[in-house]
């Protein structure tokens, strides 16, 4: 096997391990909060029912992960600072990723459809504490709004897209990432085609990582705003 296709392996390998151990947590956790009379999306409702080991999850996975992804890049002469941003372009990939960020709170809107399908078995969150604030600012707007961006749009990239064609593998990657976020039935793969299309105007993972990040830290506000 040549090394292209080696590093693809690789970076398909470590997306796929973080992919199955999320979403199979999400399933478990949803399914053992199973009750009679609940529908799928009552069922879905469940999987951030208990946001500190969700949050604890997500870094865990993503974190662990991390280090293998840095090491590819750095084995192949690839500077993981200059995929993120470069100084030079930087101005306009913030400008592609705040327009990202625009168009992700549109989808973001219409996807609130899920809570009419909810009966009264759903999940309702309780406002967050100080500490679950913090967490989530940690999970959401820093690990997974920069970390998930390296593995599931920067990995397709710079090591898939040589071997099987780059928009075949964004699209992908993008699969697995709606997986990992199946409990928003499909919404994750649609604003992914927008993060898709931030990372091919700018060339740079900043822009998918602002609006990945900022409409996690968009959706923690409106969770402390409107819950009760």
């Amino acid at each position: 096997m040549d090394m292209t296709k080696q590093n693809a392996k690789r970076a398909l390998t470590l997306t796929t391990v973080i992919t199955l151990f999320v979403a199979g947590f999400e399933v478990f956790i949803a399914y053992t909060n199973y009750m009679p009379g609940m529908n799928f999306f009552d069922l879905a409702s469940y999987v951030t029912a208990n946001r500190y080991i969700y949050y604890l999850i997500l870094i865990i996975a993503n974190m662990v992960m991390l280090p293998s992804a840095v090491l590819l890049f750095t084995e192949n002469g690839i500077s993981l600072k200059d995929e993120i941003f470069e100084k030079k372009t930087l101005g306009k990939d913030i400008l592609t990723g705040v327009i990202a960020l625009a168009l992700t709170g549109i989808v973001a809107v219409l996807s609130t459809f899920i809570y009419g399908c909810q009966t009264d078995m759903a999940y309702k969150a309780a406002k967050p504490t100080t500490g679950l604030t913090i967490m989530g600012v940690l999970a959401l707007g820093l690990v997974s709004g920069i970390v998930k961006e390296i593995f599931f749009r920067g990995f397709a990239k710079k090591f898939c897209g040589s071997v099987m064609g780059e928009m075949t593998a964004l699209l992908l990657f993008n699969v697995m990432f709606a997986m990992l976020d199946w409990y928003n039935f499909g919404f994750s793969f649609i604003i992914g085609l927008i993060w898709i299309w931030a990372y091919k105007k700018s060339g740079h993972l900043i822009a998918p990582m602002i609006a990945h990040g900022g409409i996690n830290i968009i959706s923690l506000i409106y969770w402390i705003v409107v819950a009760k």
